[in-house]
């Protein structure tokens, strides 16, 4: 399962992700989104978690939770929406 996790310090790393979201689970993987011309975190990421169970667990484990001194929003990944405008 996919998992967002928004509200993200822009300090943290995917490391202390990894150690976060690890507690409930087995991490497949991290990517915190950063800006492509700047390089800096632009304060949300994406987890990847293959047990459903494992991942649901995480989700009402961390949300609300504060990591690097923000609460963090976390819940299911949605199917990225195509952008209007653009060919």
């Amino acid at each position: 399962m996919d998992i967002y996790v928004g509200n993200l310090s822009y300090q943290a790393t995917e490391e202390e992700l990894r150690q976060t979201f690890a507690a409930f689970g087995q991490v497949d993987g991290v990517q915190i989104v950063k800006d492509k011309t700047s390089g800096q975190s632009r304060g949300f990421a994406f987890v990847q978690m293959p047990q459903q169970s494992e991942a649901e667990a995480a989700i009402a484990g961390i949300h609300g939770v504060e990591l690097g001194g923000r609460a963090l929003t976390v819940n299911q990944a949605k199917p990225r929406q195509p952008r209007s405008g653009r060919p």
